[in-house]
């Protein structure tokens, strides 16, 4: 007797509409929370938004079924699995926080809510691959809602912090960036324009968490909102660069090799400098500028400086510099001297110290695929 080799997809499918029913229960509970703590119109429009982003999550699962198994060739899996599991928690998480979206910010007592939940959802983005890879059911299914979740996010978190003040409108041509770029790709193989193959380049999952992190920080009503709206210009730029150069490598425009040396220039040349500028500002640009009686500032900006400047630890001295520029504003500060400041800071945070460093804290980490 020959298996059923629908079998499988069916108990995926069963399995899929027991986690759309948990998450409705999830929003129903929710939508009650609201309206008996807050307000029953804002949890009417709570309830419609963040419901039709998770009919949109459940709808982009069910499409894409098929590819729960390692690769084309490879038998589908039973089941799930933890790692697409706490993936599809995310998208639940991303879809609970866009029920916030066009909210009277007058709220200012639910501010945290959207914030912790899009912070909890950056953190599994770190914890899903992790468990796929230890419970050996990594799938083209976690990967593609991967890619999925991660631009559904920069979506729906960006346009809240604009609502909150927290970033520029502009940083939503980073979330536009991706569906373009996809969009692009679709449209050469439907012209049957040929798709030229990206090497690998572990910087894009590099600034791809950054960018989640960045904005889950931002949301929070912790750092000035200039601080965060500056920042979040210099967050967004190696990120379109890093797509307009992708676009150009797979229509042929520029060969494979341009990543390599970009990157060994980047390493032996802009990152210092990045450094050198960096320290140069905080120790001549700054001093007349601190209040002296802010004891924090005036240890913890030299601190942070130093640090960068000999690359022990750099990216932990650049979190040091940025956190004390947002808690405390130094307001007589030159704003050039602090455009750059804030974006040496940012540049040296998403790519590193170079070379010449005596402790390059944190690469490994940030580059690791945990549980591999």
């Amino acid at each position: 007797m020959q298996p059923n080799p629908d079998a499988g997809l069916n108990f995926l499918k069963r399995e899929l509409r027991e986690i759309t029913w948990l998450g409705c229960g999830v929003l129903l509970a929710g939508f009650c929370l609201l309206g008996l703590v807050e307000d029953w119109r804002l949890a009417d429009q709570w309830l419609g938004q963040a419901g039709l982003l998770w009919a949109y999550v459940c709808l982009c699962i069910g499409r894409r079924l098929a590819l729960n198994r390692a690769s084309a060739e490879s038998a589908l899996y039973g089941s799930l699995g933890w790692g697409n599991r706490l993936t599809i928690l995310r998208g639940g998480l991303i879809a609970l926080t866009g029920g916030f979206l066009f909210m009277d910010q007058a709220a200012a007592d639910l501010v945290w809510l959207p914030a912790l939940l899009y912070t909890l959802a950056a953190i599994l983005d770190r914890l899903d691959g992790f468990a796929a890879r230890r419970s050996g059911q990594v799938s083209l299914l976690g990967n593609e809602l991967d890619i999925s979740f991660d631009a559904l996010g920069l979506v729906i978190a960006p346009l809240l912090a604009i609502g909150l003040g927290k970033l520029h409108g502009s940083y939503l041509l980073l979330s536009v960036a991706f569906y373009v770029y996809r969009w692009g790709l679709q449209r050469r193989s439907l012209l049957g324009l040929p798709l030229h193959a990206l090497p690998a380049n572990p910087l894009r999952r590099t600034l791809a968490g950054f960018q989640m992190a960045f904005v889950a920080v931002a949301l929070w009503p912790l750092l000035d909102p200039e601080l965060t709206t500056i920042a979040g210009f210099a967050f967004m730029l190696p990120v379109l660069f890093g797509f307009a150069a992708d676009w150009w490598v797979v229509c042929g425009l520029i060969q494979p090799q341009a990543y390599h040396y970009l990157a060994e220039w980047s390493e032996r040349f802009f990152q210092p400098g990045l450094r050198i500028l960096l320290a140069l500002l905080v120790f001549l640009l700054m001093p007349g500028s601190i209040d002296t009686a802010d004891k924090l500032l005036v240890i913890g900006l030299p601190l942070g400086a130093s640090l960068i400047l000999f690359g022990l630890a750099g990216r932990l001295g650049t979190l040091i510099l940025i956190t004390l520029l947002g808690w405390h504003d130094p307001g007589d500060a030159s704003p050039v001297a602090s455009y750059l400041v804030i974006f040496s800071a940012s540049w040296i945070l998403l790519l590193g110290t170079g070379r010449c460093s005596l402790w390059r804290w944190g690469d490994d980490w940030i580059q690791r695929y945990d549980g591999a």
